[in-house]
């Protein structure tokens, strides 16, 4: 009996080792595929066909990071304020390559974050979209397969919620990349506010500040860990202080007034406290909103509470 067990035994467990040894070369087959950090050169864009295709012959294996998002630039940039749908596509092929949104721990070359947050500025309206996540249209058109799509004259893009926030967060990581998000968004969402009726009630008057802020507040959640270092605070505040402002009035330019006070809110804030003032910036540009725009108190104050509350939801969703 006992020879017997022996002889079943020693199978069930070569079988046993052997499971495992197949288990653990197809996880480690998966990572190598899917979960591993960007290590090819320029994050594999001047190899990848239909980024070739897209951006232009100037991309070609080999070539320089620096380069490479010169090209990028200047194959996607607005003509005259208005993008094309080649121009739109380029964009998207870019943002799904293999190597850059879908990259477990993603980092992007240093060379290519600048160019990149320079593509994603010019997009501003898109851009602001995807962070706020509300607009259906952004929703269902937001596959690789699904091509840009034309309105008031331009084309806009849609790339996957996953996609795009690993690329702001990778991109972020240089605060120079960052603070320019951070001002294209700036200059949107005091647009956005600019836009709205004078005599505009319920969501008219209350969806856009609120949208404004959960836009925002994705960017904070998606660079709070950066956000950590004393020296990327000091280059991000530097950066968005650099902009140049000219403060008017409201009723003469709306959106520059808007921009410029929250800038000089800014300028005044000490760098400890600069997360935590880009923090609450949806509440302070709605609350210079509301007060140019001689808002009663009680709505003001229901107004900044919900968007007060956007912000902070949008903030702790996005976070890592």
């Amino acid at each position: 009996m006992t020879g017997k067990t022996t002889r079943r035994t020693v199978p069930v467990k070569m079988w046993s080792v052997l499971l495992v040894g197949l288990a653990l070369l197809g996880a480690l087959g998966a990572w190598l595929t899917f979960g591993r950090d960007t290590a090819a050169p320029c994050n594999g864009l001047p190899e990848d066909g239909r980024v070739q295709k897209s951006v232009g012959a100037d991309v070609h294996p080999g070539m320089s990071c620096a380069a490479l998002g010169q090209a990028i630039v200047k194959a996607t940039a607005a003509e005259q304020g208005r993008h094309s749908q080649a121009q739109a596509q380029a964009v998207k092929d870019v943002l799904f390559s293999p190597g850059l949104g879908y990259t477990k721990n993603l980092r992007i070359d240093p060379a290519l974050r600048v160019p990149l947050a320079t593509v994603l500025a010019d997009y501003a309206v898109d851009t602001h979209e995807m962070l706020a996540g509300l607009d259906s249209q952004y929703v269902f058109k937001m596959g690789p397969a699904d091509a840009p799509w034309e309105s008031s004259g331009t084309y806009h893009l849609a790339v996957e919620h996953l996609v795009f926030r690993n690329v702001v967060r990778a991109v972020s990581q240089d605060p120079q990349a960052y603070a320019i998000l951070r001002l294209a968004e700036t200059r949107y969402a005091a647009q956005q506010l600019a836009a709205v009726p004078g005599d505009a009630t319920g969501a008219a008057f209350s969806l856009p500040p609120t949208k404004n802020a959960r836009a925002l507040g994705i960017l904070d959640g998606l660079t709070d860990g950066y956000a950590r270092d004393q020296a990327w605070r000091t280059a991000v505040h530097d950066g968005l202080l650099r902009e140049p402002t000219t403060q008017g009035s409201y009723q003469e330019n709306p959106s520059a007034y808007l921009t410029a006070t929250w800038l000089q809110g800014l300028r005044n804030t000490p760098e400890a406290e600069l997360a935590n003032r880009l923090r609450t910036q949806g509440v302070d540009i709605a609350r210079a909103w509301t007060q140019a725009r001689n808002t009663d108190e009680s709505t003001r104050q229901d107004l900044l509470a919900e968007v007060d509350r956007s912000a902070l939801s949008a903030y702790s969703e996005a976070k890592p």
